[in-house]
């Protein structure tokens, strides 16, 4: 299996450093959530998407939610900050933890918002700890899809809520695309749309709703990547060679999976039920 840092996104970290300074910011001068939010949103449409899940979910300050894969504490942040929800920012990649916490303790959201570095898989918290589990583009990264849906069912109260963004298969994927997607995206489990629903189920889930975000996805990257190679120049100047080819790779693979017609994606909001199927 590939490692995680093969999908070059998750490289450069120290980047949004280099936004910060651009916008006149030390390392150590305090932030507000809405200056982070065009640095530190790493899935698709920013803020606009956690407004989504927050109204889906019905976010406020009685509750406790987990982030699975919460990278640089983006939206961890912004959901505490709107809602004043108590979110717990689970992340495996130890640099990326390590900036988040920075960032949040910077927004001044530590009473908030809880950072965890380590995997989910592993992670031990009472069963009912959760009235909500969220996560953005980042459960496809993780293998044992059964038992990760059974161990989120698990941490969830009774009536808890489950929502998440994330990819899925589109036609059949060879073995080739599949070693590609893998490489480009660190892509371990791509369920195609209706098996999706289906595992959910499965492991004891009432799913609201589900949504194909394939075609709109398809062109939020296609946008993106046109806008990163016309900024090119501006990029260099802030981030370097070495970052820059790393985004445009990165930005140029996303976007070959997608226009390919393989590569597609959901948004899915499930509520917990008694027991698993």
């Amino acid at each position: 299996m590939t490692e995680i840092k093969s999908m070059k996104l998750y490289t450069h970290v120290q980047r949004i450093y280099r936004e910060l300074g651009e916008l006149g910011k030390t390392i150590e001068d305090p932030l507000d959530v809405d200056e982070l939010s065009a640095f530190d949103q790493l899935h698709y449409h920013g803020t606009d998407a956690l407004d989504v899940a927050m109204a889906l979910l019905g976010a406020d300050a009685g509750q406790r939610w987990l982030e699975i894969g919460s990278g640089l504490g983006g939206p961890a942040r912004y959901i505490a900050a709107r809602s004043g929800t108590h979110v717990t920012a689970l992340e495996l990649q130890r640099d990326q933890h390590e900036v988040a916490c920075s960032l949040t303790a910077r927004c001044g959201l530590n009473n908030r918002v809880e950072h965890v570095c380590g995997d989910f898989m592993q992670y031990n918290r009472e069963p009912g700890s959760f009235d909500a589990i969220v996560s953005w583009l980042a459960l496809y990264h993780i293998p044992e899809r059964a038992r990760l849906l059974e161990k989120c069912h698990r941490l969830l109260k009774p009536g808890g809520r489950f929502y998440t963004e994330d990819l899925t298969a589109r036609g059949d994927i060879d073995e080739a695309q599949r070693a590609l997607l893998e490489r480009d995206l660190y892509a371990i489990t791509l369920p195609h749309i209706t098996e999706y629903r289906k595992d959910l189920e499965n492991a004891g889930f009432e799913v609201e709703m589900c949504q194909s975000m394939s075609s709109d996805w398809a062109e939020f990257v296609r946008v993106r990547l046109a806008a990163f190679r016309r900024d090119r120049a501006r990029h260099l100047r802030v981030h370097g060679e070495a970052a820059v080819t790393a985004l445009t790779d990165f930005y140029s693979a996303v976007n070959r999976h997608f226009q390919s017609g393989k590569l597609g994606g959901l948004r899915l909001c499930a509520s917990k039920l008694g027991t698993a199927r």
